[in-house]
């Protein structure tokens, strides 16, 4: 994969992270970094995000996921990297 390719970050997001506007927070990082993708709230508390764009864009998302001045409070964040999928217009909540 060339590091000018786009890449999909996959992190799933576990902590008190429903009903606190994470969801609308990490919309808002991810449109300054350029990204899309979304953030979808699971049924067992975690919150799904899926962005895609420039890598260092991505890593960036990722370390303010983990920074811990999110809303709510974040225990930890499981990422995934591949490739780029099907091309999703903006950043939408879910």
């Amino acid at each position: 994969m060339n590091t000018g390719d786009p890449v999909r970050l996959t992190a799933w997001v576990h902590g008190h992270v429903q009903g606190v506007g994470f969801r609308w927070w990490t919309r808002s990082r991810a449109l300054e970094l350029g990204l899309t993708g979304y953030a979808k709230n699971q049924a067992d508390g975690r919150v799904l995000v899926v962005a895609q764009g420039p890598r260092p864009s991505c890593e960036k998302l990722l370390d303010l996921l983990q920074t811990g001045r999110t809303p709510g409070s974040v225990d930890t964040v499981v990422a995934d990297w591949s490739e780029a999928g099907e091309p999703i217009r903006g950043f939408s909540e879910r």
